[in-house]
């Protein structure tokens, strides 16, 4: 039995290069259970292992794709029978392990969570890791006595594949919303999704040298990191917490602890590769209850295993509006 997979090579000369190939199963990892994919989607490290030098990839040749969802075909592990709907997000897979961009996958039983009633294998790549990541963000400032009517929830990145679950998510929940986007063009997507407001980038984007602004945001889910987390960090309201979850700004903090010390300001790490199962679990129970399906569709570019090479360019240059969803069969 053969199937379609992104492939990823190396030549002697160190350079990389992707393209479509057919492989036999038995190229398959070893696994606890084998999946028929159906939709993986794009993420920004899914851009680094396709791009030029291969990103995060470190044994050749490699399937990417972080992310998918599918039906289980063969299991070794009684959670899992045949038939079944499976996500996965995470676990380093598409990087150190071959990921979704292919019409198979064999993996860790530990790694998949049972596909949530109500949500369907591509609803599953509409959300993907940005989407449960954002989901991750929301409710640790839940965790933190983050609740409606506080004042406005600030999302960076607004227009991106967190930034916009974030948004519909928040605004769904009854959050006021308040979006930043360095393109103006997205203003009516973002308010689509709920955002009652749309902050320009270059407003938050520098450093200033006062440590303390005016209070101003109930929390934030921030997708960009440096100047601007720096930046809004002195524009918490007292007590407030902010969930980090990216660094497209920068992996620097030109930031101070005055706000930690002088506004009990929280700073909330979120990762969303190791996290526990059960946390995935309730996540995902989440995203099927709180994430309007509605605004979830409208939020999808649709593709195929042979715009992968294109989209993960267009990733890496902040050029991807909301979720792209790949139809690994088409």
């Amino acid at each position: 039995m053969t199937f379609k997979a992104m492939v990823v090579e190396k030549d002697e000369d160190g350079k990389t290069s992707a393209s479509i190939q057919d492989l036999d199963d038995s190229r398959l990892p070893d696994g606890d259970v084998t999946v028929a994919v159906e939709y993986s989607t794009v993420n920004y490290k899914d851009g680094l292992c396709l791009g030029p030098g291969g990103g995060l990839v470190r044994t050749y040749p490699h399937v990417p794709g972080i992310d998918f969802a599918g039906t289980v075909e063969a299991s070794d592990d009684a959670r899992y029978k045949p038939g079944d709907k499976v996500v996965l997000t995470g676990w380093r897979v598409g990087e150190a392990w071959w990921g979704g961009y292919a019409q198979k996958a064999r993996v860790k039983a530990d790694w998949l969570v049972p596909l949530p009633d109500g949500l369907s294998a591509r609803d599953a790549m509409a959300v993907g890791t940005a989407g449960f990541t954002a989901m991750l963000a929301v409710m640790a400032l839940e965790d933190h006595g983050l609740k409606p009517g506080d004042g406005p929830v600030l999302v960076t990145g607004a227009a991106g594949g967190v930034g916009s679950v974030a948004t519909a998510i928040l605004s769904n929940l009854g959050y006021e919303v308040a979006g930043v986007t360095g393109r103006p063009e997205t203003a009516e997507y973002l308010k689509s999704l709920g955002a009652s407001q749309i902050v320009a980038r270059e407003d938050i984007n520098e450093t200033v040298k006062r440590p303390l602004e005016t209070e101003t945001w109930a929390g934030c889910v921030d997708a960009v990191g440096g100047a601007m987390l720096a930046r809004v960090l002195g524009q918490m309201k007292y007590g407030a917490s902010v969930s980090a979850v990216g660094l497209a700004g920068g992996a620097g903090l030109p930031a101070t602890v005055i706000p930690f010390l002088l506004r009990g300001v929280n700073l909330l790490g979120i990762d969303s590769v190791m996290r526990p199962y059960e946390d995935r679990l309730r996540a995902w129970e989440r995203l099927a209850k709180d994430l309007p399906l509605d605004k979830l569709h409208a939020m999808v570019q649709p593709a195929t295993l042979a715009d992968l090479p294109e989209l993960g360019a267009s990733i890496l240059k902040g050029g991807v509006q909301g979720r792209v969803v790949v139809d690994v069969n088409a």
